[in-house]
C-alpha cells in the first residue's frame, strides 16, 4: 500500500494501541517455553495523573519489556496501581466537604463507599495516560493494592511478623498532621523555609541567681521541657550540669543535663529538651530517661498536662501568649529574625506536622535490612548507577523501628482486635480473631477491631510477589519471581525499594529483582525543578497532543545519561518529532523508487560496495543499540540509532545510490532497491522499542505484512562484515564531510562550484576518486578533481589518509577577512574558555553551586573546546 504524504500521530496512535491490545501483544505466557522476563511497574498513585517523571521511568521500562518481547522473550510487565492512603482520603474529604459533609458525621462504612466510587469514576486517569505514552504492560493482569488477593497478602503478612515477633505497639514519636488527624511518613512532610524567629528564654537555676538561656523556635513547647542540656565539655556552662532548672510559667524542676547534643558554639549552648515534641530531643530522653510530657492532643491543641489557663489553646495562639507572659516575668532575653525549615504536609504545603508522642504499630526491620544490605554487597542486587548503592547502605544502616500505622480509614484496616480488658488478638480474618478471643475467655466475647490502616508502603513492599499470587506458590510466582529489573527514582529508594528487598528477602527468600535501575530527575531546560508555582511545568500529555508521543519517548531516552539530570527542552522534542518526519519521508522515498520488501532477502549475497557497506554498518548499529540496552544506556543506545538513521542511512546511503537507481545496470539496481527495502525494515525493527507507533505503522504500510512489529524478531544479522567496502565508502564520506566542513568553517556560498585539487594522492586514492568522481562532485559541490604536485597561494587545505585536498579560494572568497574573522572568533572563545576554567578552578564555587550549574559550565567548556578547535582547524587550511 502506497505511504501517506504525511504522518497522522494522533489517529494512528489510537488505532495501534487499541490494536496491539486488542491482540493480545502485551499479554505474558506462564506456560510457555521461551526464557521470562518481567518487571513491575513501581504503582502509581490511583488519584494520580501523568507528569514528566511518570513519563521518563514508563518509557524507559517499555523500551526494554518491547526490547526483550522482540528478542523472543516471554515477558510479564506487571501494571497496577496504589491504593495512595492519604492521598486518596484527602481528595475525597476535601469533596465532601465541599458538600458540607464530615467523614467522621457519616461513619466509615459511608464514607468508604464514597471513595470506591470515586475510584472506580476517577481512579483511571493514570492508566488512560500510560497507554497513550504506548505503555505495553499486561493489562489483563493489572493489579490494585486493595483488591481482594493483595488484601489478603497484606493480612498474611502482617500477622506472621507479629507472630514472629517482629510487630508490636509501641509510644514513639511520629509526624503527626492534625488536620488529617494521622501519623505520616517522612515522604508525606515536605520542610518549607519560613521566615520565624528564635526567642531566648531565661530558666532560672533552682537555689541560685543565676539563669540559663535557651533558645528555641517553638516557645510552645517549654510546657513540655524535661531537662536542658549542656555540653559536657562547654566551660562557660559546665558548672551546671547535675543542677535544676525551674521552668518558667509550669514550676517544675527540670534537671541540667550533659549531652553532647548541645553545640557549645551554636545559640546558647543550651537547649531546652522536650522528648514529646522533638525526633533530636526524643533521642536524648531516651539516653537520660527523661519524662516524655505530651503537651498537645490530636489537633495541636495543649492539653491537661499544661497549666490550667493554657489548656484547649490552638498550639500557635499558645505561643503568643507563652511569649507574651515571659515578656512579663522579665524572662524574655531577646528575639532575633531566623528563617529555618518548618515541616508541612507535602500535599497542601498548608499543615505544620507536629511531632507528636502516640502509641503506634512497628515492625522491627533491623534484621531484615541487614540481609537487604548483605543482597547488595554480594551482587544478588545491583544498583544502576552503582553509586545509589552506597546511599542505600547509609540508609539501611541507620534503619528505625518502621511505623506501620495510620489513623486514616482507606487502606488495609489493620487486622487486630482488641477484648473488653484490651488484650489484642491478631489474625488474617474476623472469624479467626474471634475463635482466638472465645478460647481466651472460654466464653463468646465481644471484640473490637483496630480502627487504624496500614502505611500504604506496607502493603506496597509486597508488590513484586503479591501481585504474582503470593501467599499461595502459584505457577507465577516461580516462573517471574526474581523479576528482573526494577526502574524507579532515587527519592524512594528506602521508602519503597528499601521494603520490597526486605520482605521480599524474607518471606519468598530471595531478593526481588536482579537489578535496580536509578532514573535521573526531569528538569526545565535551565535545570530547575519542574513546579506548578514557577510555571515551568511540561504536561506529557500535552507534549503527546503537540510532536505526538514517539517523539516525547526517544527524547527522554535519549536524554537519559546516568548520573545526570535531565534538562528538557520542547526544542529537543520538537527536532526528534523532526527526525520521525525524516524517517516518514526516507521510507516514502524508498517506496517511491521501487524499494519492495523482500522477507527471503539475503543481506551476505550482495554484490555492490555501496550495498556491501550499508549491510556492514546496519549490522553493527543493531549490535551496538542491543548491547547499550543491556546495560540501560538508553542515551548510546538512541544515539547509535539517530546517527545511523540520519547519517548513514538518509544522508549518505540514500544519496550514494541515487545514481544507481537512475542507471541502466538492472541488476545493480534490482539489489540496490532489495538492499534498501531491508535496511528500511532492520530500522524499524531497533527504532520500535523507542518509536512504537510511527515504526509499526511504516512497517504495516511499507511491508504490507499482516504480522505485527510489537511481535517481531529483533534482528539478527547474518552478514560477515566487508572490510574492504567499509573502508572505502567511510573514506568516501569523511572526503565530502572534510570539504564540507571546510566550505562551512570558510563561509563559501552555498552555490559556489569550487575546484578540488589532491596532492600526493597514492594508487587507491587515484582509483577511488575516479570510481566515485560524479557523486563526490555532487555532494560536496565540486567542478572538478584535479591532481597537482603544488598548493597554490591561499588555497584552503586538509590531510585525508596519505593526500593533501587543496581548495583554491582566492577567487571566491576574501581570505585576509575569513583569517581576521576566525582569528578574532578563536580569541573570544578562548577567553571564554578561560573564565570557565578560573570558575571550576575555584573550590567555593564547585562546593556551593548546585551540581546542575557546575555540570552546565563543564558543558560549556566542552562545547567551546570543540568549535575552538574547528576554527583551529579552518585557521590552518589557510596558512599560506
Amino acid at each position: 500500500m502506497p505511504i501517506e504524504k504525511t504522518y497522522d500521530s494522533a489517529a494512528t496512535e489510537t488505532r495501534l494501541y487499541a490494536r496491539w491490545e486488542q491482540s493480545g501483544a502485551f499479554k505474558c505466557d506462564p506456560a510457555s517455553a521461551k526464557v521470562p522476563y518481567c518487571i513491575m511497574l513501581p504503582p502509581p498513585n490511583v488519584t494520580g495523573s501523568l507528569h514528566m517523571g511518570h513519563a521518563l521511568i514508563n518509557t524507559l521500562q517499555d523500551i526494554l519489556i518491547r526490547f526483550e518481547r522482540m528478542r523472543g522473550k516471554d515477558v510479564l510487565w506487571q501494571l497496577g496501581t496504589d491504593h495512595a492512603g492519604i492521598s486518596t482520603q484527602m481528595v475525597v474529604e476535601r469533596q465532601l466537604a465541599a458538600q458540607g459533609l464530615n467523614r467522621r458525621e457519616m461513619g466509615r462504612d459511608a464514607f468508604l463507599k464514597k471513595v470506591w466510587a470515586w475510584k472506580e469514576e476517577s481512579g483511571g486517569t493514570i492508566t488512560r495516560q500510560l497507554r497513550r505514552l504506548g505503555a505495553s504492560g499486561d493489562w489483563s493482569r493489572e493489579r490494585f493494592t486493595l483488591d481482594d488477593g493483595l488484601s489478603r497478602a497484606v493480612a498474611h503478612e502482617f500477622v506472621t511478623l507479629y507472630n514472629q515477633g517482629l510487630i508490636y505497639k509501641d509510644k514513639r514519636l511520629v509526624n503527626w498532621d492534625p488536620k488529617m488527624l494521622t501519623a505520616v511518613s517522612d515522604l508525606e512532610v515536605e520542610s518549607v523555609e519560613v521566615k520565624g524567629h528564635l526567642w531566648y528564654f531565661k530558666y532560672p537555676v533552682e537555689n541560685s541567681d543565676e539563669f540559663i538561656t535557651v533558645a528555641t523556635t517553638r516557645p510552645e513547647t517549654m510546657l513540655g521541657d524535661t531537662a536542658v542540656a549542656v555540653h559536657p565539655e562547654n566551660e562557660k556552662l559546665k558548672h551546671l550540669i547535675g543542677k535544676n532548672a525551674v521552668l518558667p510559667l509550669v514550676g517544675r524542676l527540670i534537671p541540667i543535663i550533659a549531652d553532647t547534643y548541645a553545640d557549645p558554639e551554636k545559640g546558647t549552648g543550651a537547649v531546652k529538651i522536650t522528648p514529646a515534641h522533638d525526633f533530636n530531643d526524643f533521642e536524648v530522653g531516651k539516653r537520660h530517661k527523661l519524662p516524655m510530657i505530651n503537651i498537645f492532643d490530636q489537633h495541636a491543641h495543649l492539653n491537661d498536662e499544661v497549666p490550667e489557663k493554657y489548656r484547649g489553646l490552638e498550639r500557635f495562639a499558645a505561643r503568643k501568649q507563652i511569649v507574651a507572659e515571659m515578656e512579663e516575668l522579665g524572662l524574655l532575653e531577646k528575639i532575633e529574625p531566623h528563617t529555618h525549615a518548618v515541616p508541612h504536609d507535602e500535599k497542601s504545603k498548608t499543615v505544620v506536622i507536629e511531632p507528636w508522642l502516640s502509641e503506634q504499630w512497628y515492625c522491627d526491620v533491623r534484621g531484615m535490612a541487614d540481609k537487604a544490605v548483605d543482597a547488595v554487597r554480594d551482587g544478588k542486587t545491583q544498583f544502576v548507577p552503582r553509586q545509589w548503592e552506597n546511599t542505600f547502605y547509609a540508609w539501611m544502616n541507620d534503619i528505625q523501628p518502621w511505623c506501620i500505622s495510620r489513623q486514616l480509614w482507606w487502606g488495609h484496616q489493620i487486622p487486630a482486635w482488641y477484648g473488653p480488658d484490651g488484650k489484642v488478638f491478631v489474625a488474617e480474618s474476623a472469624a479467626e480473631a474471634q475463635a482466638q478471643a472465645d478460647k481466651h475467655y472460654g466464653k463468646p466475647s465481644e471484640i473490637k477491631r483496630d480502627e487504624d490502616v496500614f502505611d500504604t508502603w506496607f502493603s506496597s513492599a509486597l508488590w513484586p510477589f503479591s501481585t504474582l499470587g503470593w501467599p499461595d506458590k502459584t505457577p507465577e510466582l516461580s516462573r517471574y519471581y526474581p523479576t528482573d529489573v526494577l526502574m524507579t527514582g532515587f527519592d524512594i529508594i528506602f521508602f519503597w525499594v528499601a521494603r520490597m528487598m526486605m520482605m521480599g528477602i524474607h518471606f519468598v527468600g530471595d531478593v526481588p529483582f536482579k537489578k535496580i535501575f536509578i532514573s535521573a530527575l526531569v528538569r526545565d531546560e535551565k535545570g530547575q525543578k519542574m513546579s506548578k508555582t514557577k510555571g515551568n511545568v511540561i504536561d506529557p500529555i500535552d507534549v503527546i497532543d503537540k510532536y505526538g508521543c514517539d517523539a516525547l519517548r526517544f527524547t527522554l531516552a535519549n536524554m537519559s545519561t546516568p548520573g545526570r539530570d535531565i534538562k528538557l527542552a520542547t526544542g529537543r522534542i520538537e527536532g526528534n518529532r523532526n527526525f520521525a518526519t525524516k524517517l516518514w519521508n526516507a521510507a516514502r522515498f524508498c517506496q517511491m523508487n521501487e524499494c519492495a520488501w523482500r522477507a527471503d532477502f539475503n543481506p551476505a549475497a550482495v554484490t555492490q560496495t555501496v550495498n556491501q557497506w550499508i549491510v556492514g554498518e546496519t549490522k553493527q548499529a543493531v549490535d551496538k543499540i542491543a548491547a547499550h540496552l543491556d546495560e540501560f544506556r538508553f542515551d548510546l543506545a538512541t544515539s547509535t540509532a539517530y546517527e545511523f538513521v540520519w547519517n548513514n542511512f538518509c544522508d549518505w546511503y540514500l544519496e550514494f545510490t541515487k545514481p544507481v537507481l537512475s542507471g541502466t545496470d538492472e541488476a545493480a539496481k534490482a539489489e540496490t532497491r532489495a538492499t534498501t527495502a531491508w535496511v528500511l525494515g532492520q530500522i524499524l525493527h531497533f527504532l520500535h522499542p523507542f518509536m512504537p507507533f510511527i515504526t509499526e505503522e511504516l512497517w504495516q504500510q511499507f511491508t504490507g505484512s499482516e504480522a505485527m512489529l510489537i511481535t517481531a524478531a529483533w534482528p539478527v544479522i547474518d552478514a560477515p562484515a566487508d572490510h574492504a567496502a567499509r573502508e572505502e565508502m567511510n573514506w568516501l564520506v569523511r572526503l565530502i564531510s572534510d570539504i564540507r566542513a571546510v566550505r562551512a568553517e570558510l563561509n563559501v556560498p552555498a552555490g559556489a562550484q569550487v575546484p578540488l585539487q589532491v596532492k600526493g594522492a597514492g594508487a587507491e586514492t587515484r582509483a577511488r576518486l575516479e570510481r566515485h568522481a560524479a557523486i563526490i562532485a555532487r555532494l560536496a559541490r565540486l567542478s572538478g578533481v584535479t591532481h597537482v604536485e603544488t598548493i597554490a597561494k591561499g588555497a584552503a587545505q586538509s590531510v585525508l589518509g596519505e593526500a593533501v585536498l587543496i581548495l583554491p579560494l582566492a577567487e571566491i572568497i576574501d581570505l585576509d577577512q575569513e583569517r581576521a574573522r576566525l582569528k578574532k572568533e578563536g580569541e573570544k572563545l578562548a577567553a571564554e574558555i578561560k573564565k570557565i576554567e578560573a570558575k571550576l578552578g575555584n573550590k567555593e564555587f564547585v562546593d556551593r553551586a548546585p551540581p546542575e550549574i557546575v555540570e552546565e559550565q563543564r558543558e560549556r567548556k566542552a562545547e567551546a573546546e570543540a568549535t575552538l578547535a574547528r576554527l583551529e582547524a579552518a585557521q590552518k587550511s589557510l596558512a599560506g
